[in-house]
Protein backbone atom coordinates (compact mmCIF):
# COMPACT_ATOMS: atom_id res chain seq x y z
CA UNK A 1 0.00 0.00 0.00
CA UNK A 2 2.67 2.63 0.59
CA UNK A 3 5.14 2.23 -2.00
CA UNK A 4 1.66 2.26 -4.51
CA UNK A 5 0.53 5.68 -2.36
CA UNK A 6 3.95 7.04 -3.30
CA UNK A 7 4.22 5.78 -6.78
CA UNK A 8 1.27 8.20 -7.31
CA UNK A 9 3.35 10.91 -7.43
CA UNK A 10 5.22 9.56 -10.60
CA UNK A 11 1.77 8.00 -12.23
CA UNK A 12 -0.17 10.73 -11.76
CA UNK A 13 1.57 12.95 -14.01
CA UNK A 14 1.44 10.46 -17.26
CA UNK A 15 -2.34 9.51 -16.06
CA UNK A 16 -4.28 12.90 -15.80
CA UNK A 17 -3.68 15.95 -17.38
CA UNK A 18 -5.54 18.34 -15.53
CA UNK A 19 -4.51 16.58 -12.51
CA UNK A 20 -0.94 17.47 -13.31
CA UNK A 21 -1.87 20.68 -14.27
CA UNK A 22 -4.13 21.35 -10.85
CA UNK A 23 -0.96 20.04 -9.00
CA UNK A 24 1.33 21.98 -10.83
CA UNK A 25 -0.52 25.14 -10.32
CA UNK A 26 -0.97 24.18 -6.23
CA UNK A 27 2.42 23.40 -6.10
CA UNK A 28 3.80 27.20 -7.97
CA UNK A 29 0.99 28.68 -5.62
CA UNK A 30 2.80 27.13 -2.47
CA UNK A 31 6.09 27.89 -3.79
CA UNK A 32 5.02 31.30 -3.88
CA UNK A 33 3.32 31.63 -0.45
CA UNK A 34 6.66 30.42 1.05
CA UNK A 35 8.50 32.60 -0.39
CA UNK A 36 6.75 35.18 0.89
CA UNK A 37 6.61 33.43 4.26
CA UNK A 38 10.24 33.76 3.94
CA UNK A 39 10.65 37.43 4.45
CA UNK A 40 10.60 36.83 7.83
CA UNK A 41 12.76 34.82 10.20
CA UNK A 42 12.18 30.49 9.08
CA UNK A 43 12.78 27.73 11.11
CA UNK A 44 16.32 25.50 10.61
CA UNK A 45 15.35 22.32 12.64
CA UNK A 46 11.29 21.23 12.94
CA UNK A 47 11.11 17.94 15.55
CA UNK A 48 7.67 16.46 15.19
CA UNK A 49 5.79 13.96 17.88
CA UNK A 50 3.47 11.65 15.78
CA UNK A 51 0.60 11.29 18.19
CA UNK A 52 -2.67 10.17 17.58
CA UNK A 53 -2.40 7.14 14.57
CA UNK A 54 -4.14 4.87 16.95
CA UNK A 55 -6.70 6.88 17.96
CA UNK A 56 -7.44 7.99 14.17
CA UNK A 57 -8.29 4.71 13.64
CA UNK A 58 -10.59 4.29 16.10
CA UNK A 59 -11.85 7.23 14.86
CA UNK A 60 -12.69 5.87 11.40
CA UNK A 61 -12.64 2.49 12.56
CA UNK A 62 -9.66 0.99 9.87
CA UNK A 63 -8.33 -2.24 9.66
CA UNK A 64 -5.30 -2.53 12.18
CA UNK A 65 -2.03 -1.41 10.49
CA UNK A 66 -4.15 1.59 7.92
CA UNK A 67 -3.84 4.39 10.37
CA UNK A 68 -0.37 3.89 10.54
CA UNK A 69 0.02 4.02 6.93
CA UNK A 70 -1.92 6.79 6.30
CA UNK A 71 0.17 8.56 9.16
CA UNK A 72 3.31 7.32 7.17
CA UNK A 73 1.86 9.16 4.27
CA UNK A 74 1.30 12.15 6.53
CA UNK A 75 5.08 12.47 7.00
CA UNK A 76 5.92 11.93 3.31
CA UNK A 77 3.73 15.35 2.21
CA UNK A 78 4.75 17.22 5.40
CA UNK A 79 8.79 16.36 4.63
CA UNK A 80 8.07 17.70 0.87
CA UNK A 81 6.59 20.97 2.57
CA UNK A 82 9.68 21.39 4.88
CA UNK A 83 11.46 21.22 1.71
CA UNK A 84 9.96 23.55 -0.40
CA UNK A 85 10.05 26.33 2.60
CA UNK A 86 13.81 25.49 3.14
CA UNK A 87 14.01 23.62 6.58
CA UNK A 88 17.72 21.94 6.88
CA UNK A 89 16.60 18.97 9.56
CA UNK A 90 13.68 17.46 10.27
CA UNK A 91 13.59 15.06 13.57
CA UNK A 92 10.76 12.43 14.46
CA UNK A 93 10.40 10.91 17.93
CA UNK A 94 9.13 7.10 16.05
CA UNK A 95 9.48 4.66 19.38
CA UNK A 96 10.93 5.48 22.74
CA UNK A 97 13.02 3.13 25.14
CA UNK A 98 9.57 3.30 27.17
CA UNK A 99 7.59 1.71 24.77
CA UNK A 100 9.70 -1.69 25.21
CA UNK A 101 7.38 -1.83 28.30
CA UNK A 102 4.02 -2.47 26.42
CA UNK A 103 2.59 -6.06 25.62
CA UNK A 104 5.67 -7.67 23.40
CA UNK A 105 3.13 -8.20 20.39
CA UNK A 106 1.97 -5.02 20.31
CA UNK A 107 6.38 -3.76 20.60
CA UNK A 108 6.42 -6.65 17.53
CA UNK A 109 3.95 -4.53 15.71
CA UNK A 110 5.44 -1.67 16.15
CA UNK A 111 8.68 -2.65 14.99
CA UNK A 112 7.44 -4.59 11.82
CA UNK A 113 5.45 -0.78 10.62
CA UNK A 114 8.63 1.14 11.36
CA UNK A 115 10.44 -1.55 9.03
CA UNK A 116 8.29 -1.88 5.98
CA UNK A 117 7.19 2.13 6.17
CA UNK A 118 11.80 2.11 5.62
CA UNK A 119 12.08 -0.35 3.32
CA UNK A 120 9.45 1.55 1.44
CA UNK A 121 11.50 4.52 1.57
CA UNK A 122 14.30 2.21 -0.07
CA UNK A 123 12.01 0.85 -2.79
CA UNK A 124 11.34 4.44 -3.82
CA UNK A 125 14.47 6.29 -3.77
CA UNK A 126 13.61 8.11 -6.98
CA UNK A 127 11.18 10.21 -4.86
CA UNK A 128 13.60 10.29 -1.18
CA UNK A 129 16.14 11.58 -3.88
CA UNK A 130 14.23 13.95 -5.46
CA UNK A 131 13.37 15.52 -2.38
CA UNK A 132 16.86 15.76 -1.08
CA UNK A 133 16.97 13.50 2.33
CA UNK A 134 19.67 11.82 4.01
CA UNK A 135 17.68 9.54 6.85
CA UNK A 136 20.09 8.95 9.87
CA UNK A 137 18.34 6.96 12.73
CA UNK A 138 19.42 7.44 16.23
CA UNK A 139 18.78 6.01 19.76
CA UNK A 140 19.73 2.50 20.86
CA UNK A 141 19.77 0.72 17.98
CA UNK A 142 21.19 -2.53 19.33
CA UNK A 143 17.35 -2.89 21.09
CA UNK A 144 15.83 -3.05 17.99
CA UNK A 145 15.36 -6.52 16.26
CA UNK A 146 17.40 -7.54 13.28
CA UNK A 147 15.47 -6.92 10.21
CA UNK A 148 15.09 -3.29 11.36
CA UNK A 149 18.60 -2.74 11.92
CA UNK A 150 18.89 -4.03 8.69
CA UNK A 151 16.75 -1.74 7.01
CA UNK A 152 17.58 1.13 9.25
CA UNK A 153 21.37 0.82 7.88
CA UNK A 154 20.54 0.55 4.33
CA UNK A 155 18.42 3.39 4.05
CA UNK A 156 20.82 4.98 5.97
CA UNK A 157 23.57 4.37 3.28
CA UNK A 158 21.45 4.70 0.34
CA UNK A 159 20.73 8.38 1.19
CA UNK A 160 24.02 9.22 2.64
CA UNK A 161 24.70 11.34 -0.21
CA UNK A 162 21.43 13.41 -0.23
CA UNK A 163 22.39 16.56 1.18
CA UNK A 164 18.97 18.90 1.19
CA UNK A 165 17.10 18.24 4.39
CA UNK A 166 18.15 15.91 7.01
CA UNK A 167 15.14 13.29 8.56
CA UNK A 168 16.34 11.97 12.35
CA UNK A 169 14.30 8.98 13.26
CA UNK A 170 14.36 8.53 17.25
CA UNK A 171 14.07 5.01 17.73
CA UNK A 172 14.70 3.41 20.73
CA UNK A 173 15.35 6.55 22.36
CA UNK A 174 14.63 8.65 25.13
CA UNK A 175 16.72 12.26 26.07
CA UNK A 176 17.92 11.27 29.46
CA UNK A 177 19.48 7.72 27.52
CA UNK A 178 20.69 10.26 25.36
CA UNK A 179 22.49 12.62 27.63
CA UNK A 180 23.70 9.25 29.60
CA UNK A 181 25.52 8.62 26.14
CA UNK A 182 26.91 11.59 25.81
CA UNK A 183 28.41 12.03 29.56
CA UNK A 184 29.84 8.39 29.07
CA UNK A 185 31.57 9.34 25.76
CA UNK A 186 32.85 13.06 26.95
CA UNK A 187 34.23 11.18 30.22
CA UNK A 188 35.86 8.35 28.20
CA UNK A 189 37.30 10.33 25.89
CA UNK A 190 38.51 12.63 28.56
CA UNK A 191 40.13 9.90 30.33
CA UNK A 192 42.17 8.38 27.60
CA UNK A 193 43.29 12.07 26.91
CA UNK A 194 44.28 12.38 30.66
CA UNK A 195 46.23 8.93 30.38
CA UNK A 196 48.01 10.27 27.36
CA UNK A 197 48.88 14.02 28.26
CA UNK A 198 48.81 13.64 32.31
CA UNK A 199 46.80 17.06 32.43
CA UNK A 200 43.46 17.94 33.63
CA UNK A 201 40.95 20.22 31.95
CA UNK A 202 37.35 21.16 32.25
CA UNK A 203 35.23 18.81 30.09
CA UNK A 204 32.65 21.66 28.05
CA UNK A 205 29.82 21.61 26.30
CA UNK A 206 30.88 21.13 23.00
CA UNK A 207 32.76 17.90 24.48
CA UNK A 208 29.25 16.78 26.12
CA UNK A 209 27.19 17.22 23.07
CA UNK A 210 30.01 15.90 20.60
CA UNK A 211 28.93 12.55 22.14
CA UNK A 212 25.45 13.23 21.75
CA UNK A 213 23.21 11.60 18.77
CA UNK A 214 22.84 14.68 17.64
CA UNK A 215 25.90 15.89 17.88
CA UNK A 216 26.38 19.51 17.32
CA UNK A 217 23.65 19.87 14.62
CA UNK A 218 21.50 22.85 15.58
CA UNK A 219 18.45 22.32 18.38
CA UNK A 220 15.73 22.30 16.88
CA UNK A 221 13.48 25.81 16.31
CA UNK A 222 9.56 24.39 16.95
CA UNK A 223 8.78 21.40 18.13
CA UNK A 224 4.81 19.54 16.76
CA UNK A 225 3.27 17.16 18.77
CA UNK A 226 -0.32 16.59 17.32
CA UNK A 227 -3.31 15.41 19.68
CA UNK A 228 -3.08 18.35 21.25
CA UNK A 229 -0.76 17.07 24.31
CA UNK A 230 1.89 19.43 25.55
CA UNK A 231 4.23 16.56 27.38
CA UNK A 232 7.98 16.50 25.70
CA UNK A 233 7.47 12.57 27.16
CA UNK A 234 10.99 12.74 27.63
CA UNK A 235 11.97 13.78 24.11
CA UNK A 236 14.71 16.57 22.78
CA UNK A 237 14.67 17.71 26.43
CA UNK A 238 18.54 18.80 26.28
CA UNK A 239 17.93 20.39 22.88
CA UNK A 240 14.67 22.79 23.60
CA UNK A 241 15.22 25.20 25.86
CA UNK A 242 14.37 27.59 23.44
CA UNK A 243 12.24 26.24 21.26
CA UNK A 244 8.71 26.83 20.80
CA UNK A 245 6.35 24.09 21.22
CA UNK A 246 3.08 23.96 19.25
CA UNK A 247 0.37 21.33 19.86
CA UNK A 248 -2.32 21.45 17.34
CA UNK A 249 -5.55 19.46 18.35
CA UNK A 250 -5.58 17.29 15.08
CA UNK A 251 -4.32 13.00 15.06
CA UNK A 252 -1.04 12.86 13.18
CA UNK A 253 -2.79 11.84 10.20
CA UNK A 254 -4.56 15.26 9.66
CA UNK A 255 -1.30 17.13 10.48
CA UNK A 256 -1.85 19.85 7.11
CA UNK A 257 0.15 22.72 5.33
CA UNK A 258 -1.88 25.07 7.23
CA UNK A 259 -0.87 23.40 10.85
CA UNK A 260 2.76 23.86 9.70
CA UNK A 261 2.54 27.51 8.19
CA UNK A 262 0.42 28.27 11.94
CA UNK A 263 3.52 26.78 13.63
CA UNK A 264 5.94 28.83 11.57
CA UNK A 265 3.85 31.74 12.12
CA UNK A 266 3.82 31.53 15.22
CA UNK A 267 7.88 31.20 15.48
CA UNK A 268 8.15 34.45 13.87
CA UNK A 269 6.26 36.36 16.31
CA UNK A 270 8.06 34.67 19.02
CA UNK A 271 11.74 34.75 17.50
CA UNK A 272 12.82 38.16 19.36
CA UNK A 273 12.40 36.62 22.56
CA UNK A 274 13.43 33.55 21.45
CA UNK A 275 17.10 34.54 20.41
CA UNK A 276 16.93 37.13 22.82
CA UNK A 277 17.10 34.28 25.62
CA UNK A 278 19.48 32.55 24.17
CA UNK A 279 21.95 35.76 23.65
CA UNK A 280 21.75 35.81 27.79
CA UNK A 281 22.62 31.94 28.07
CA UNK A 282 25.44 32.66 26.16
CA UNK A 283 26.43 36.03 28.08
CA UNK A 284 25.61 34.12 31.24
CA UNK A 285 27.40 31.08 30.46
CA UNK A 286 30.40 32.33 28.83
CA UNK A 287 29.50 31.64 25.66
CA UNK A 288 28.68 28.27 26.56
CA UNK A 289 31.94 26.72 26.82
CA UNK A 290 32.35 25.38 30.00
CA UNK A 291 29.19 23.45 31.96
CA UNK A 292 28.00 24.30 35.23
CA UNK A 293 28.85 23.29 39.03
CA UNK A 294 26.04 20.88 38.97
CA UNK A 295 26.92 19.79 35.17
CA UNK A 296 30.54 18.89 36.33
CA UNK A 297 29.30 16.66 39.45
CA UNK A 298 26.94 15.13 37.43
CA UNK A 299 29.98 13.95 35.24
CA UNK A 300 32.25 13.39 38.29
CA UNK A 301 29.68 11.02 39.62
CA UNK A 302 29.06 9.34 36.31
CA UNK A 303 33.04 8.55 36.07
CA UNK A 304 33.06 6.51 38.94
CA UNK A 305 30.28 4.03 37.26
CA UNK A 306 32.19 3.90 34.13
CA UNK A 307 34.45 0.75 33.36
CA UNK A 308 37.65 2.05 31.72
Amino acid sequence: MISHELSKWKKNDNQFAPTKFFSNVTSLLRRFFFAVLSVGPMPRHIAFILDGNRRYGKKWKLKEGESHNIGFLTLVRILRYCCEMGVEYVTLYAFSIDNFNRKPNEVQYVMNLIRENTQALVRDLDTVNRLGVRVNFIGRLDLLDGPLREAARTVMKATAGNTRIVLWVCTAYTSTEEIVHGVQGAVEDEWARLRMEGTKREISLEDLEGKMYFERNPDPDILIRTSGETRLSNFVLWQTSFCLLYAPRCLWPDLSLRHLVWAVLLYQRSYAYLEKAKKYKLEVNGQGRSLTPECMAAFTAASSYIQF
